[in-house]
């Protein structure tokens, strides 16, 4: 199900300069391109590695770099921005079974001293969600984090709180790699993160995957929408 078209530029990927920066070279010129994943992508970031940016317009960098090149022509969408857009789409097309009838209340929402991705709204219950970008893959399966994550600990820690409080609280994981089949924490990234879920889990937060993919036209396609979680 395509949930989303883009403008994409195909292009060249040659370094990243800073956390939010990235060197690209498109048409045979060099451009800045904004990276919206503060993850460390090291499998991705690669001198050589085909890329897929869209124009921007204003600041300080031309484009924003929205996925890399993986399996079967596919890309992996590591832009955080792109991956919310589908998600969002998906909730709004009623394509997540375990999200039927729900729509998003409000975002980035004062929790603690966090701010969660949503509330959402679902038949008039209310459910407290984070999402997070899970873009680093082994074998068949999309796992985060891929470097320690103190904001990400922070989040499932309010979630677990919530859930304390009697009140419904998930934690979404976007596999945002091609032909993944399941989910699962990289333990080496962050052993914290690992933990927590675990505790988030036994605590009663829902925690739940889906995957999606950009075709070569530019299409966000949803693959899978209930990915096997591995906790």
């Amino acid at each position: 199900m395509i949930l989303l078209k883009l403008p994409i530029v195909k292009g060249e990927f040659i370094e990243r300069i800073n956390r939010f920066v990235g060197l690209v070279r498109i048409n045979g010129e060099v451009k800045k391109a904004l990276i919206t994943n503060t993850g460390r992508l090291e499998e991705f970031m690669i001198k050589g590695k085909k890329c897929f940016c869209i124009p921007k317009q204003g600041g300080k960098t031309d484009f924003i770099l929205v996925a890399f090149e993986d399996k079967n022509s596919k890309g992996a969408v590591v832009d955080t921005r792109t991956q919310a857009k589908a998600f969002g789409r998906a909730v709004e097309l009623g394509l997540i079974p375990w999200l039927k009838d729900c729509y998003i209340k409000k975002k980035e929402v004062k929790v603690g001293d966090s701010r969660l991705d949503y509330l959402l709204d679902c038949g008039g219950e209310e459910i407290w969600v984070e999402m997070k970008s899970a873009v680093l893959r082994e074998r068949d399966y999309a796992m985060y984090p891929d470097c320690p994550s103190l904001r990400g600990q922070r989040h499932i820690r309010e979630l677990i709180k919530l859930r304390e409080k009697g009140k419904r609280a998930m934690i979404i994981f976007i596999g945002a790699l091609p032909d993944v089949k399941k989910f699962k924490p990289y333990v080496k990234g962050d052993p914290d993160i690992a933990r927590l879920l675990k505790e988030a889990k036994a605590k009663g937060v829902e925690i739940k995957a889906l995957s999606i993919a950009l075709l070569p036209s530019g299409d966000v396609v949803l693959e899978n929408n209930n990915l096997e979680v591995e906790i």
